[in-house]
């Protein structure tokens, strides 16, 4: 089959290119799939650097979710069966022709979703959901936060805040990143290019802050999301582009009685990834296919086109999600 491979590892995209590899072999508790799209994650570029390998007995081609055709099931799979439309989150292969996935975590692709919208789904929903919903906490009524409201998680951390009922707030890198925001719901934005949020937060709140923060940055905003956290506020940590470390004022924390979260999604055991796609399949997949919520695809790229679509996401010009066309190979 044809795959994305990494040449060596490094910071460009043209460490990147198509080779034929050999074809996956399913498990017994697996699919094999016809992959149809796969979706770029902030982790394949962490991992064509070097810095976020596979895990151990996983695929190391990249792509962390995808959706496609079962075109073989291994001896124990029960709920599958050879045809059927499937999507989910793996711990790899996704930018290839062919990819394995555990029965646990292939779910059937809804009625009338395509290929490409279901492969731009789990990694963000289940990040987001994990973060709004499960760690944060949010409730109606409560101020969100999100980071980067302009990428994949944030487009579905704003979706998820608005179907709980809460206010979104959101930052973002431009005045249409703001714009197409405020469209999917967010209350106020903030362009952080031209103000501090933390100062927007204090004014906007009469001094009352949010009540949750979703941060994909880490070190560059530390202090700025303590300060802008009302008491008993939650810091939920799903990336660290800004850096991984800093000194902190613990006071702050103590005195506020913040709680600090951190998630990720790749490295969990296959059985906590299980039951997030539980999770999102019984609260968020009704949703979506009740068109309360939706996936929103930026661009799409040939998969041999894999190192332009890596470099499109290093210059943080997308709304959405970014996909790769694995049968335009």
């Amino acid at each position: 089959m044809k795959a994305i491979v990494v040449d060596a590892p490094g910071k460009t995209a043209d460490s990147l290119r198509i080779a034929e590899v050999p074809d996956p072999v399913a498990g017994d508790e697996e699919v094999l799939l016809r992959v149809h799209a796969s979706a770029l994650n902030r982790a394949d570029m962490m991992q064509r650097m070097g810095g976020y390998p596979a895990q151990h007995g996983a695929s190391e081609v990249l792509g962390l979710e995808l959706a496609g055709e079962v075109l073989e099931v291994g001896s124990r799979v029960r709920s599958l069966s050879v045809g059927d439309r499937v999507y989910g989150l793996s711990g790899g292969g996704g930018y290839a022709e062919l990819a394995t996935l555990h029965e646990s975590l292939a779910m059937p692709i809804p009625e009338g979703m395509s290929y490409r919208e279901a492969a731009s789904i789990p990694e963000v929903f289940f990040t987001a959901n994990t973060a709004v919903r499960t760690l944060g906490e949010t409730k109606p009524g409560e101020r969100l936060l999100v980071h980067a409201g302009g990428s994949g998680v944030g487009i579905a951390a704003i979706q998820i805040g608005r179907l709980i009922g809460a206010e979104v707030w959101i930052t973002a890198g431009s005045a249409e990143k703001c714009e197409r925001a405020a469209e999917l719901g967010a209350q106020v934005t903030i362009n952080y290019r031209e103000e501090s949020f933390a100062d927007v937060v204090r004014e906007r709140t009469d001094g009352r802050r949010v009540d949750v923060i979703l941060d994909v940055i880490g070190r560059d905003y530390w202090d700025a999301n303590l300060r802008s956290l009302a008491t008993a506020g939650r810091l939920v940590l799903v990336g660290l582009m800004g850096g991984a470390q800093t000194e902190t004022n613990l006071g702050l924390i103590l005195s506020k009685r913040l709680r600090i979260m951190g998630t990720v999604m790749r490295s969990r055991p296959l059985i906590d990834r299980a039951a997030i796609t539980r999770d999102y399949r019984e609260h968020l997949e009704p949703a979506i296919v009740a068109g309360q919520m939706c996936p929103i695809i930026d661009s799409v790229f040939p998969l041999r086109e894999a190192a332009a679509a890596h470099q499109y996401m290093a210059e943080n010009r997308n709304f959405g999600k970014i996909l790769l066309d694995c049968l335009d190979a």
